[in-house]
């Protein structure tokens, strides 16, 4: 942000933030939160876009004062979902979009946003919001919405025709899928309409011509796909995890199933109430989804067999109240299944946090040999193993981000020379000249020359000579050979062989991209093998460990 703003300082610089989440998948203690507003604000943002995944004005209003205090620009946002045109789903009607909004103005919005994450606002009910909420409040309206139903266009200019003050658009090369309208399209589109944005469209395209040749840089991740994917109507996925959750299913086995997850993901959303799905609510629900369907577990088995069940973490926390509590609240049976006699939290998830002390994580950065500034400190309170593991990373390898991006992603080829700016002024040059076969160690001879000079380095080959660990997989007639519910690895082993156990009591945490799950004792007993140690590779249905019933 210091950069950006360097170079653009007359431009208003936006951030999204999750209100009582900050930028993370959880609630943090209030001071965590006003402190990373602080200091994006003194490192050059201007507007904060703060939202709430369940559009809970306690979880927003302290952020929004904080972002008033640093006296900066507050737009919270209302997270559309539903359908305010179908008479079927009234919970999350027009009174309701309209009421929140001026509950927003009132708590000293400057601008209120719709965050229509799923691309679900058809182009007559943005009319009809748009008109309403104008008529409600007096602040300026913002629309954001994505594209992945085809239909964003058409949307954006029904709500300029009922007044909407900004729309959110995308360079031509990035635009469209699962991200925003092109800038240039909508300006196209508005031709000869009183509220044609007043802009350079050959600059527009200009700008996209660099993009073009950046996107490519990004194709591992990139997996955004090129054409309109009205289907969001039904299963209502939000842009920003409709790919991630499709690389997740793919890393887990699932690919082949992915219309079966895309029925189950709304199926979770109505089991869970009709919620609200955007980060990190939205994790909850494609946890849980990617749970039942590796599992072919139905609705109807959970009501039936939950007490039995292992469900996410993330699952756990949002019935616990973690991230707030939904419009309407819990659905109470289900919420007793999924918390096994755990009480929930009854008031704000941040004001039951007690405060971090800034110092003494200053201190243990300090002890870390990592750097000590506030950002720091910020950072480590917001991602603590993300820092750990940027640090570990930075003594081993040094700075990488100094490379360009198709190094930094890909590599070289033999034969390469590149350089490489290393600090202001300082540029280096290197030449890959040669890579050797692996030896029985796996590792390999690299060759390369370093400002001229040949230098050489051996590196261990992580991909020779891997070994598929072969487990048995649990019987699910023995209730005591307690097995993985996703594939992924080992966290924490909780228990050791001979302990006694109860049922319910926690025997290891597992984890499957980014979700962790706590696996529980299903039988009361003595726990004989076990067959995983902190950091195993596991698959689906691999027995873990062994529970010898008392009985």
């Amino acid at each position: 942000m210091q950069e950006f703003k360097e170079a653009a300082p007359n431009v208003l610089f936006q951030m999204l933030l999750r209100g009582a989440n900050a930028v993370g998948y959880t609630s943090y203690p209030d001071n965590v939160v006003k402190e990373f507003i602080r200091l994006s604000a003194k490192n050059g943002v201007d507007v904060f876009r703060i939202f709430d995944s369940l559009n809970s004005l306690d979880n927003m209003r302290l952020s929004i004062e904080a972002v008033r205090e640093c006296n900066k620009v507050a737009e919270p946002s209302l997270c559309y979902t539903g359908d305010i045109l179908d008479p079927e789903r009234d919970k999350y009607n027009l009174k309701y979009f309209v009421d929140m909004a001026k509950e927003l103005e009132r708590a000293g919005a400057n601008i209120i946003a719709i965050k229509d994450m799923a691309g679900l606002l058809k182009p007559r009910a943005a009319y009809e919001l748009i008109s309403a909420m104008k008529d409600a409040v007096s602040v300026p309206i913002h629309l954001h919405s994505h594209e992945g139903s085809g239909n964003t266009i058409y949307t954006y200019a029904r709500a300029i025709d009922a007044g909407v003050d900004i729309v959110d658009v995308a360079m031509s090369a990035m635009s469209n899928g699962t991200a925003q309208p092109s800038a240039a399209s909508l300006y196209y589109a508005l031709e000869g309409h009183p509220r044609q944005p007043k802009l350079n469209v050959n600059a527009l395209n200009e700008m996209s011509h660099y993009w073009e040749t950046v996107r490519p840089y990004y194709k591992a991740a990139d997996k955004t796909e090129n054409f309109p994917n009205p289907e969001v109507y039904v299963h209502e996925m939000p842009g920003g995890q409709y790919t991630n959750l499709k690389q997740q299913a793919a890393a887990l086995g699932l690919l082949d199933r992915w219309e079966d997850i895309k029925d189950m993901y709304h199926r979770v959303s109505m089991m869970f109430g009709d919620v609200i799905k955007v980060t990190p609510s939205s994790k909850v629900v494609g946890d849980m989804t990617l749970y039942m369907v590796q599992n072919e577990i139905t609705e109807e088995d959970v009501y039936a067999n939950g007490d039995t069940m292992d469900f996410p973490k993330s699952v756990i926390e949002f019935f616990e109240g973690r991230i707030g509590t939904p419009y309407g609240g819990f659905p109470k049976r289900l919420q007793k299944i999924v918390l096994k006699g755990k009480q929930p939290i009854s008031q704000r998830p941040g004001a039951v946090l007690p405060p971090v002390d800034f110092e003494e994580v200053r201190k243990k950065l300090d002890e870390m040999n990592a750097p000590t500034t506030d950002e720091a400190v910020s950072s480590y309170c917001l991602y603590p193993d993300v820092f750990k593991q940027w640090v570990t990373r930075c003594e081993e390898y040094g700075d990488v981000s100094v490379l360009d991006t198709p190094t930094f992603f890909f590599g070289m080829t033999i034969g390469e020379e590149i350089e490489v700016e290393i600090e202001k002024g300082k540029v280096v040059i290197i030449k890959l000249v040669h890579i050797s076969e692996p030896n029985e160690n796996g590792k390999r001879t690299v060759s390369f020359e370093f400002n001229g000079m040949p230098r050489e380095l051996e590196i261990f080959d992580k991909n020779v000579k891997t070994e598929k660990v072969t487990r048995k997989k649990a019987d699910k007639s023995n209730p005591g050979e307690v097995g993985a519910t996703l594939s992924g690895s080992v966290v924490k082993l909780l228990v050791e062989k001979g302990q006694s156990v109860t049922k319910g009591t926690p025997l290891l945490v597992t984890e499957a991209m980014k979700m962790e799950t706590t696996i529980a004792a299903p039988i009361s007993g003595i726990i004989g093998q076990i067959h995983v140690q902190a950091g195993s590779r596991i698959e689906s249905g691999d027995c873990l460990l062994e529970i010898d019933s008392k009985n």
